[in-house]
């Protein structure tokens, strides 16, 4: 594989990972990991796999990188998120404007829901003023509630949140600052 057979694939994988609201920096790391993990690999025509020879293209081998380094970006040995022992689990989502905070705490609410965790997502960034009603439309759309107190300062918002999680049953709070 040579850096003029990968760069069209790698345009398309950073296009897609733009597209899904992937943060520009761990796009930046991702390809970059590619790429190396890429470049100079010898193009096999066919692998064994389950006792049969299958036929595989220079692209097959390219996804098979990426792949690989999604596996190994995504895999951790540290302990996964340890819920509260009583009263929900509070989870505040902090950093730069623009770094996809908002999507990051509709995500990641979509993914404890199906976890079979009752999330409510926290609109305290009052900051942007789109901020609260892009967190409201990403909430309807994985119908997970979502708190704000027009006029109330993010502290106000954060410290109602509370009963207002006790009043949905909420097990998770994802605060959006």
């Amino acid at each position: 594989l040579t850096q003029e057979n990968i760069q069209p694939a790698l345009r398309e994988v950073r296009l897609s990972l733009l597209e899904a609201d992937v943060e520009l920096g761990v796009i930046k790391r991702f390809l970059g990991h590619v790429e190396e993990r890429a470049l100079g690999q010898t193009v096999r025509t066919s692998v064994k796999h389950a006792g049969q020879k299958i036929a595989v293209t220079a692209s097959d081998q390219f996804v098979k990188v990426c792949h690989d380094e999604l596996v190994e970006m995504m895999s951790s040995d540290r302990e996964p998120l340890s819920y509260a022992d009583s009263g929900p689990t509070q989870i505040m989502l902090v950093g730069l404007q623009g770094s996809g905070k908002t999507t990051s705490a509709a995500k990641l609410a979509r993914r404890l829901k199906s976890d079979g965790k009752n999330p409510l997502l926290v609109a305290a960034d009052m900051q942007r003023p789109a901020a609260v009603d892009q967190l409201r439309v990403l909430g309807e759309k994985i119908e997970v509630p979502v708190f704000n107190v027009a006029g109330e300062t993010p502290l106000g918002i954060v410290k109602a949140a509370g009963d207002e999680a006790r009043r949905h049953k909420a097990d998770v709070i994802i605060y959006d600052t």
